[in-house]
């Protein structure tokens, strides 16, 4: 595949460390954008330490000066941007009857506002390409309900529906748009969640056909495929990578 500029948000750890490896791997220069800057900069240092163009740039996803002047950096040090992963977001447990205002509009504006700030920043890019791949990377929560969750449920229902709608804007520009929603993946805030939460992580385990969390790896590589020219006649669509947990 031709090396593309990717910007991966929400890359200092987790799903997004995974997927801003694997696409910096694969030759393609590799923004890495996140709130913690020196997780990131470790980060990104052992990437170029194994010879790979890297990137970062830290900043708060709901701040679009703050993406607009990011997406400027990347495009003078790598170009024009062609694949965007929307993966940035945050999650928390909190009953439903104790839920604030504020704790609903942060996470609607971290995990949905910020996904838009994210995408609509990059599509200058692509159109002048006719040429682009956005993965956002969603929840199985918004497919299934979360308990106690009823916020972040809904802020990643509505990244599902913005990517669905962006799929049928776009296409005719050359740009796919699709989702990925995971279920359960091995990183620190699985462990943590599974201790707020107080769902034994065993029990959910045994919910899952495949019987492991999956990986970081797992997500990445999906996230690879669909930023490939073999996706490109797959948009619009929610391609489950969660064991069958959630069929």
């Amino acid at each position: 595949m031709t090396r593309k500029t990717v910007i991966v948000t929400g890359a200092a750890g987790g799903i997004g460390l995974g997927i801003a490896q694997r696409f910096a791997r694969d030759g393609h220069p590799t923004a890495m954008l996140d709130m913690n800057a020196e997780l990131l900069e470790n980060e990104a240092e052992a990437l170029r330490a194994e010879g790979h163009q890297v990137l970062t740039h830290a900043l708060d996803i709901t701040d679009r000066e703050a993406i607009d002047a990011a997406y400027a950096r990347v495009r003078k040090e790598f170009g024009p941007v062609g694949i965007v992963i929307a993966n940035a977001g945050i999650s928390e447990f909190v009953p439903f009857a104790d839920l604030s205002q504020a704790l609903w509009d942060r996470m609607l504006a971290v995990n949905l506002t910020g996904v838009f700030h994210t995408v609509q920043a990059a599509l200058p890019d692509m159109i002048d390409q006719s040429w682009g791949r956005i993965v956002t990377i969603s929840s199985q929560a918004a497919q299934s309900g979360g308990p106690q969750q009823v916020h972040y449920s809904a802020s990643k229902g509505g990244v599902i529906g913005m990517t669905k709608a962006l799929a049928r804007e776009f296409a005719p520009h050359g740009i796919t748009v699709n989702t990925i929603p995971p279920s359960l993946v091995e990183t620190p805030t699985m462990h943590r969640h599974a201790e707020s939460s107080g769902f034994p992580l065993e029990a959910i385990v045994q919910m899952i056909p495949i019987s492991r969390p999956g990986t970081p790896a797992d997500i990445a590589g999906a996230c690879a495929y669909l930023a490939s020219e073999d996706a490109s006649y797959v948009t619009g669509q929610v391609l489950g990578v969660n064991g069958g947990m959630y069929m």
